[in-house]
């Protein structure tokens, strides 16, 4: 599991030839996720499939392991409670420059399994901006409401970012980073509820 890796194991898999990353990002350009073996991408790192196998459980450990790296991380250095605007746009941007990742997972995978590998990093994110908005009230909320809303603006953001990398045809960066801020800063704004 990705959790269990050590951060110099990874360091050893990504500095061989050419990283798994890298790697992966290159087979996703041209070929479908689920015909990606295992055996490309250790041909490509220069690493034997026991090395492959000891950082990762298979390719999609991989694919959660480079998002992680190249944007959950990323996103979990901006100061959300002031910042999640540019956290928004930086996602964005990330979906925008690297469409073709994501939407080849989406094919293999599909939107619920897409869903899912969303939710998981960002409720987290989401989490973390109610918290810290809930601290700077007098009167906090329930921890169930809390739950309930991560839960709620998680599903939201990840379908809304589902759809984005999908529906090309007349969408508008800046005005969906509008309307999700505005959505972000009306909730954090009316926490008074019993």
């Amino acid at each position: 599991m990705i959790s269990l890796i050590s951060d110099t194991a990874l360091i050893r898999f990504s500095s061989s030839n050419t990283s798994g990353i890298d790697t992966l990002k290159e087979l996703m350009r041209h070929k479908p996720f689920s015909k990606i073996t295992v055996k490309e991408i250790i041909q490509n790192c220069g690493v034997n499939r026991n090395t492959f196998y000891y950082h990762f459980d298979d390719i999609y450990t991989l694919l959660r392991w480079m998002l992680t790296e190249e944007a959950i991380d990323i996103v979990r250095q901006f100061n959300l409670l002031v910042d999640y605007e540019d956290a928004i746009r930086f996602i964005m941007n990330y979906i925008d420059e690297n469409d073709y990742i994501i939407n080849c997972a989406y094919d293999a995978i599909g939107r619920d399994e897409m869903k899912r590998f969303f939710y998981s990093d960002f409720i987290d994110i989401i989490s973390t901006i109610i918290n810290e908005a809930d601290k700077t009230r007098e009167k906090h909320l329930d921890p169930e409401f809390k739950n309930f809303l991560a839960n709620f603006y998680t599903e939201a953001l990840a379908g809304t970012l589902l759809d984005w990398a999908k529906e090309k045809a007349g969408r508008n960066k800046e005005k969906t980073i509008l309307y999700l801020k505005t959505i972000l800063q009306t909730c954090l704004s009316h926490f008074d509820i019993n």
